[in-house]
């Protein structure tokens, strides 16, 4: 199952839970985000042509964040531009989810692994703002 989380006609999250499965290649993300979230599935022997991608000038305005449930289970809680919250989802070991806008923040219900993919350069904590609840 792949599900898209919007809030205000905002795309906030997009989720691929453990469980899906579709032939070929399929991009869950608009062409426009910044980082792409895309599922691929090919049969033994299937080759995908040897290909470099070409030096594209691109500007980046937020960044994104797309993280892989390695193991354990992890509560995503998220929230609007304001900080409010807006809801929550569980994760389980296989699921990744693409982070795109508003805030989000993580409580570990399982010892857990996550690996997480995001643009860089990362400017530390200058890049991000803290709040609570």
């Amino acid at each position: 199952m792949v599900e898209s989380i919007e809030h205000d006609e905002v795309l906030m999250a997009i989720i691929i839970y453990s469980n899906y499965r579709n032939e070929g290649i399929e991009f869950f993300s608009p062409e426009n985000f910044s980082q792409q979230l895309g599922y691929m599935s090919r049969s033994k022997g299937y080759c995908i042509q040897p290909h470099m991608h070409i030096e594209v000038k691109r500007e980046v305005t937020l960044t994104n964040e797309v993280l892989f449930i390695k193991k354990g289970k992890v509560k995503v809680n998220l929230f609007d531009n304001n900080k409010n919250f807006i809801e929550s989802r569980i994760l389980s070991k296989g699921d990744v989810i693409l982070l795109a806008a508003g805030g989000h923040g993580f409580e570990m219900l399982e010892d857990s692994e996550i690996i997480e993919v995001k643009q860089g350069p990362y400017i530390s904590d200058s890049d991000k703002v803290r709040f609570d609840l």
